[in-house]
C-alpha cells in the first residue's frame, strides 16, 4: 500500500514538473494542444498539459541580418556589387510558427530579390546619391511581404556599393575635370571683376591727373621697404610736359574737356 501511494505521489510530481513552463519577458510561448494552436503564452510561468500539449517558444527581440552581398545591374547598364542590412523582429508568434517554417532564411531570401529587384531600377547615380529613399523604399517592399508571417521590419541600410576599377577611374576623371571647369569659372569671374575695377580706376585718373602722381609715390614708398640695391629716382611728371609740343598738349586738354563734357 505504502508503494503504490509512494508510485501516485512520484508520477504527480513528474506531472507538475512536466506541466510547469517559464518563458523569458523577450520570449513567447505557442501552445498547439493535439496539433491544434491554442494561443500564446508569457511571459513568466504558466502550465500545460502533460503529453497533449506542445510549446514551440519564439524570440521577439530584434535580428541583425546581414544580406550577402549581391550583382546589380543598374539602369545605365552598370555592374556593381551591393550588400545590406535588416533589422526585423517577430510581432504575431502565431503567424511566425503556423504560416513559416523557417522565418529567418524566408526573410534573407526576400531582402536578397528585393535588394536585386529595385537597385536595378534605378541609375548609379541615384544609388550614390540618394541612399534614404532607396533604403526606405526596401523597407516597404520588404515589410509588405513579410507582414503575412509576422514579422516586422523596421530598417534597410545599404551599406556598401562596390564599383568596378574601370568605372572608378571613369568617376575620377569626371570629378577632376569637374574641378578644373570651377576653376576657370572662378578665376574668369575674377579676371572680370578685376577688369571692371581697372576701368573705374581709369575714369577717376583720368578726370583727375593729380592721383596718377599720387599713385607713383605711394608705388615708390613700397618699393622703399623692401630690400633691394635698386634705386628709383621720382621725376615730377611737369618736367616731362617740357618736352612734349604745346600743340599736342592743347589737343590732349582739349579731349579731356569733351570727356568730361560726355560724361556730364
Amino acid at each position: 500500500m505504502v508503494a503504490i501511494v509512494i508510485a501516485i505521489i512520484v508520477v504527480i510530481i513528474i506531472v507538475l514538473v512536466a506541466s510547469i513552463k517559464v518563458v523569458s519577458e523577450y520570449e513567447r510561448g505557442v501552445v498547439f494542444r493535439l496539433g491544434r494552436l491554442v494561443g500564446t503564452k508569457g511571459p513568466g510561468l504558466f502550465f500545460i498539459i502533460p503529453l497533449l500539449d506542445r510549446i514551440v517558444k519564439i524570440d521577439l527581440r530584434v535580428v541583425t541580418l546581414d544580406v550577402p552581398a549581391q550583382d546589380v545591374i543598374t539602369r545605365d547598364n552598370v555592374t556593381v556589387r551591393v550588400n545590406a542590412v535588416v533589422y526585423f523582429r517577430v510581432v504575431r508568434p502565431e503567424d511566425s510558427v503556423v504560416k513559416i517554417a523557417r522565418p529567418v532564411k524566408a526573410t534573407s531570401q526576400i531582402a536578397q530579390t528585393t535588394l536585386r529587384n529595385v537597385l536595378g531600377q534605378h541609375e548609379l547615380d541615384e544609388l550614390l546619391s540618394q541612399r534614404e529613399k532607396l533604403n526606405q523604399s526596401l523597407q516597404n517592399i520588404i515589410d509588405e511581404q513579410t507582414d503575412p508571417w509576422g514579422i516586422k521590419v523596421s530598417i534597410v541600410e545599404i551599406k556598401d556599393v562596390e564599383l568596378p576599377e574601370s568605372m572608378r577611374r571613369s568617376m575620377a576623371a569626371q570629378a577632376e575635370a569637374e574641378r578644373v571647369r570651377r576653376a576657370k569659372i572662378i578665376h574668369a569671374e575674377g579676371e572680370l571683376q578685376a577688369s571692371e575695377k581697372l576701368a573705374l580706376a581709369g575714369r577717376i585718373i583720368g578726370e583727375e591727373p593729380v592721383t596718377l602722381q599720387l599713385r607713383y609715390l605711394q608705388t615708390l614708398t613700397e618699393i622703399s621697404t623692401e630690400k633691394t640695391n635698386t634705386l628709383v629716382f621720382p621725376v615730377p611728371i611737369d618736367l616731362i610736359s617740357m618736352f612734349i609740343p604745346k600743340e599736342r598738349m592743347d589737343a590732349y586738354a582739349e579731349q579731356k574737356k569733351l570727356e568730361k563734357k560726355d560724361t556730364k
